[in-house]
């Protein structure tokens, strides 16, 4: 009888954990977010949510750890670098497919790397291939070479070192695209991808949802979920009423009070996202005033960034920024003293400037919420009465998400509202894309302050050829002092966003770069 005891308790002991630790397989998951993806071509897009999406869809040679961005193996099994750091050798994954039944190998590699690179390749024609551009410091850039080796091996040549080479790969816009599928869809293949992924593109309506559906032979091994939806509800407010009436299963973008609603609701979990992201009002720097340092010393000091981000970024989410870059990556200055609050000193400055009475201009406002500025409409109207009380008219003005983007690249903006995500953990993927003046160009522009300093190019030019970590620390210290005097932002705030999820979905681990692939992922 004592045996048949243990052994129901065993049993029961069995189902309890099943019911409650161990992952289940199937099901949807309902992911709500504030918009739509631009495109699902992951070299061709830049914004958040097309990568949240490409993210499942796609495989890169290499990939970050889930929680941190130490570079690990992914499509690539192994690698080695010349002595001089300018030849990198890669032994790829065997018995990979891609979603259209074809293989993974080293021609592939080359086919996408030739196509990202080579402006006359005739699969670059229609893309912008803006990251390739911003990491690899144009076309072709560094790379100087892409060489098939064997069916399983690929080998990099550059022009000359570069230290975030290896971290580079890992982020998702450089994920490896069937070659048969690009041949085939040509410029629509952004809205018909196909990857080696852990899901399935099934179907996309603008403004609504991506659907998404589990490659069960997945290389890894096939993913929890059966499917995951991407669902569009642009209003922060409404999102989270979707929520908690169960019609969303996780969101982000999530305003201050609803935070806190959610830590007392026993239904719901709330998850921060760690941080490594900078949000920022940048100047236009092509068009008058903001030419001026001055005028742009004098936008500075007229905003009070400590109430900003107390009033719309949450309390214990957000902190004020004055580097360019956040305090969690190496190369942060501590010792610079921001620019205080101070409309006197602002009304000076502009006087000095020319501009006694102020001026007119435009202000622009992200259309969505983003995690470096979680209401971003409220904190451009915040902005417009800074800037009016010491004398300058700023219009709001925004477009959708796409359109915002391609003008602020295109340069027509006076100021813009936007900020950054870091990729891959190096402080390069700040300054060189948002920063040097090799970006900052019209049509592809992630200098959107189009900014154009040769002694801080010099520098991070620097930083990107030695290895030497204590050598590249001081430059990108010096950097962040001269930004600082130039001016071409105003820096605002470094966020921790917060994600809410219903309690029953389990091994959700955001990523600090902002998305993060969700095959492990299961709902009780």
């Amino acid at each position: 009888m004592r045996k048949i005891l243990v052994f129901l308790m065993m049993i029961f002991l069995l189902i309890s954990l099943g019911n409650s630790a161990v992952p289940k397989r199937g099901g949807t998951l309902v992911f709500g977010r504030g918009g739509d993806s631009v495109k699902l071509d992951p070299i061709n897009v830049t914004d958040g949510e097309s990568l949240r999406v490409t993210h499942q869809i796609f495989d890169t040679l290499v990939k970050y750890k889930p929680n941190n961005t130490e570079v690990v193996p992914n499509l690539a099994t192994s690698w080695t670098v010349s002595k001089d750091g300018k030849v990198w050798t890669f032994r790829l994954r065997k018995n990979v497919k891609f979603h259209d039944g074809t293989d993974f190998d080293a021609e592939a590699v080359k086919f996408n790397f030739d196509r990202w690179m080579d402006e006359k390749n005739p699969y670059h024609v229609g893309g912008e291939f803006e990251y390739w551009g911003y990491m690899f410091g144009g076309f072709p850039g560094v790379v100087k070479s892409v060489t098939v080796v064997d069916k399983y091996t690929i080998r990099f040549t550059l022009e000359r070192p570069l230290a975030p080479f290896l971290s580079n790969l890992a982020m998702p816009c450089f994920a490896i695209a069937s070659p048969t599928a690009i041949k085939k869809y040509g410029e629509d293949f952004f809205k018909n991808p196909v990857g080696t992924g852990a899901f399935k593109f099934v179907s996309w309506t603008k403004g609504d949802k991506i659907v998404l559906e589990a490659n069960k032979n997945y290389w890894d091994g096939a993913p929890y979920l059966d499917r995951i939806i991407f669902r569009s509800i642009p209003d922060n407010s409404a999102r989270f009423m979707e929520l908690e009436a169960g019609t969303i299963d996780i969101m982000d973008g999530v305003n201050p009070e609803d935070v806190e609603k959610a830590r007392q609701n026993p239904n719901l979990q709330v998850i921060l996202r760690p941080s490594l992201n900078v949000g920022y009002l940048a100047m236009n720097m092509d068009k008058k005033p903001f030419d001026d340092v001055r005028v742009r010393l004098a936008i500075n000091y007229a905003i009070n960034k400590k109430t900003l981000v107390e009033a719309f970024f949450g309390k214990g989410l957000a902190m004020v920024a004055k580097n360019p870059i956040p305090p969690s990556l190496w190369g942060y200055n501590d010792k610079i003293e921001d620019y205080p609050y101070d409309p006197a000193k602002a009304k000076e400055l502009l006087k000095e400037a020319g501009y006694p009475n102020g001026f007119k201009t435009t202000l622009w406002a992200m259309p969505v919420p983003r995690p470096y500025n979680p209401q971003p409409r409220k904190l451009a109207e915040a902005v417009q009465g800074y800037l009016k009380a010491v004398g300058i008219d700023a219009e709001i003005v925004t477009f959708d998400w796409g359109t915002y983007l391609q003008k602020t690249e295109n340069g027509e903006h006076d100021m813009a509202f936007l900020g950054w995500t870091g990729d891959n953990g190096d402080p390069d993927n700040f300054f060189y894309v948002l920063l040097d003046k090799d970006n900052a160009v019209k049509g592809s522009a992630g200098n959107i302050a189009f900014y154009r300093s040769d002694e801080l190019h010099e520098i991070l030019v620097k930083a990107q050829t030695i290895t030497d970590k204590k050598e590249r620390t001081k430059l990108y210290e010096k950097a962040c002092e001269i930004v600082h005097r130039d001016a071409p932002w105003v820096i605002i705030a470094h966020t921790t966003p917060p994600v809410v999820a219903k309690k029953t979905v389990h091994n959700y681990i955001p990523h600090p770069t902002g998305s993060e692939p969700l095959y492990k992922v299961w709902k009780e």
